[in-house]
């Protein structure tokens, strides 16, 4: 791999910055993050966790839907690389349609100095990432320049060509190198034909971190029901659902048994002694970690969370993010010891019911209030 040629050139260390939601690297799934490497990895993801020197949970395995947040969030992760040592950058596999424009968009606002481009026969339609190409093109959310004019020293007009040097078109920019390279091995690159689908691999990784909440020494595996979670006050910690609307009332519906962001805002959780705290919008801000609510104590007006993360950094958090990252149903289904029904599993949901599933909200499209004539 790119990472392991690194390695071999006596570099202690390298960045990596992980752009794709749905197959990251050394995170749960959701999350774009930055990553110092100082050793090769040859595992499946889930077999090297690492905790980032920067992540923000985003909440979603796609950002088809808020192109916008995503490319804030990227640009938040990407301001604290310091540059003293080579960054890679993984961008996702979306690259057709509206996937290709924003990733244009990401190579603008990265500006890297190596672009690496798989191609395989699912993706030959592709255009290849030049710097013509990526710099002339029109993005999701920018435009494309025109080539830059070369001027006439003796009539001085404009020549209508692109400047060349030494045969080679050079943007206004420093541009980058494009390194096209094509798997030969059968099946590369088609959909379905992965050993193991993606969704898996991305329940592994949540099964992954949640085995640092394991004691160590031990052989048998403990149910998650078995361990003592920490007691968090409502009014300790705001709480906010990214990926869809919920209505007030049902917050707490939302936030039992989920998968939450251990956040970290810089504004003061503002208290109510009466209920949660909710944030009105979504705040792109450090993720310290993540943890399960194993259960909601209305009564005393606490969360118990079940989470790895070091006391020293649980007393940072004071915000809960709830995005669209599950818990894995075996977590659910494999409870030992449980007699009768299981918690949070049931068997008469009836999905053919009109409106029984969540709705799926389309926030990139704007209401009509919102758009100018």
């Amino acid at each position: 791999s790119l990472s392991l040629s690194l390695f071999k050139h006596s570099l202690p260390c390298i960045e990596f910055l992980e752009c794709d939601l749905g197959q990251t690297e050394f995170t749960p799934p959701g999350c774009i993050s930055l990553i110092n490497v100082t050793e090769p990895f040859l595992g499946p993801p889930f077999t090297h966790l690492r905790t980032p020197c920067k992540m923000v949970y985003f909440g979603e395995t796609s950002c088809e839907q808020e192109t916008e947040r995503y490319l804030d969030t990227l640009k938040y992760v990407f301001s604290a690389y310091e540059r003293d040592v080579p960054l890679i950058i993984n961008t996702m596999g979306w690259v057709k349609g509206a996937g290709l424009l924003l990733l244009i968009d990401i190579i603008r606002l990265l500006s890297p100095s190596h672009i690496v481009q798989i191609s395989t026969d699912s993706s030959k339609d592709m255009p290849q990432l030049s710097p013509e190409y990526t710099h002339s093109s029109t993005g999701l959310h920018t435009k494309g320049k025109e080539p830059l004019k070369c001027r006439n020293l003796v009539s001085g007009t404009e020549d209508l060509e692109p400047c060349r040097v030494r045969g080679d078109f050079r943007p206004p920019h420093s541009g980058h190198k494009l390194l096209r390279i094509q798997p030969e091995f059968p099946g590369a690159g088609i959909a379905g034909d992965g050993r193991t689908h993606s969704s898996v691999l991305r329940d592994m990784a949540v099964l992954a971190y949640l085995g640092q909440l394991q004691p160590s020494g031990m052989e048998l595996v403990l149910p998650l029901h078995s361990l003592v979670p920490y007691q968090v006050p409502f009014n300790a910690v705001s709480i906010k659902v990214i990926h869809t609307d919920v209505a007030p009332a049902h917050i707490l519906y939302s936030v039992n048994a989920s998968w939450v962001g251990l956040c970290q805002v810089p504004d003061e959780v503002q208290c109510k002694a009466d209920g949660p705290v909710l944030l009105t919008h979504t705040p792109i801000c450090d993720c310290l970690g993540f943890g399960i609510v194993r259960g909601v104590d209305m009564d005393k007006k606490l969360y118990h969370i079940l989470t790895p993360v070091a006391p020293e950094n649980l007393r940072l958090v004071n915000c809960l993010l709830i995005g669209n990252i599950p818990v894995p149903n075996c977590v659910f289904l494999n409870q030992p010891g449980i007699e009768g029904e299981i918690p949070y599993v049931t068997s008469e949901y009836n999905y053919g019911i009109s409106g029984a599933g969540k709705l799926k909200m389309k926030k990139h499209l704007k209401r009509g209030e919102h758009i100018r004539p």
